[in-house]
């Protein structure tokens, strides 16, 4: 069954509730499941518009719809602790994401200055990608400022890992395609 009637006055649980006890859909736990869930189904959005993307990312033999199913695993595992499982994505991932990103930027010119979105569709989609990784990030750190959850180190860092995947790979589905990255003219 789709629904159970159980959370229809704003309550929850997660893995570690004890029998009969709910908390609240606002608090910060459910607050950090939720962005990180919205994070996660975007980017199969994601996957699903880079279908036809050929290139490998140098060394990994991945391409851009294994990399974001790869991402979409991990979040899962990270979903997974934020509601009390004992699940987490380990060091090794986040080792494994930083060479990604490492062999991206060797293929791209320096950064220099901001960039505005766009580009291509599929850089524009990972740049959406990026914002909700910072936001899911903050939801996290807000939980456990405020003492709601307890997230490894390394989940804290493949969050902050994980936008700059997203940034890294939405300057080089524009470069990849000739487009040249606009930088803003704060007028």
């Amino acid at each position: 069954m789709l629904y159970t009637r159980k959370g229809d006055s704003g309550t929850t649980k997660d893995f570690k509730s004890k029998p009969g006890e709910r908390k609240s859909k606002s608090s910060c736990q459910t607050e950090a499941l939720g962005a990180l869930d919205e994070l996660n189904s975007f980017i199969g959005l994601v996957k699903v518009e880079a279908a036809g993307a050929q290139w490998k990312i140098d060394g990994s033999g991945k391409d851009l719809p294994e990399i974001i199913l790869w991402c979409q695993q991990c979040l899962f595992s990270v979903q997974a602790e934020m509601a009390g499982a004992d699940k987490r994505v380990g060091q090794g991932k986040v080792a494994e994401m930083e060479g990604w990103i490492d062999s991206i930027e060797k293929e791209m010119p320096p950064i220099t200055t901001f960039f505005i979105s766009g580009g291509t569709q599929l850089a524009a989609l990972l740049d959406v990608s990026r914002t909700l990784a910072r936001k899911a990030e903050r939801r996290v750190v807000a939980g456990a400022e405020a003492g709601e959850l307890s997230p490894d180190p390394a989940t804290l860092a493949f969050l902050n890992r994980l936008s700059s995947l997203f940034y890294a790979l939405a300057r080089l589905m524009n470069h990849k395609s000739g487009i040249t990255e606009q930088p803003p003219t704060y007028s």
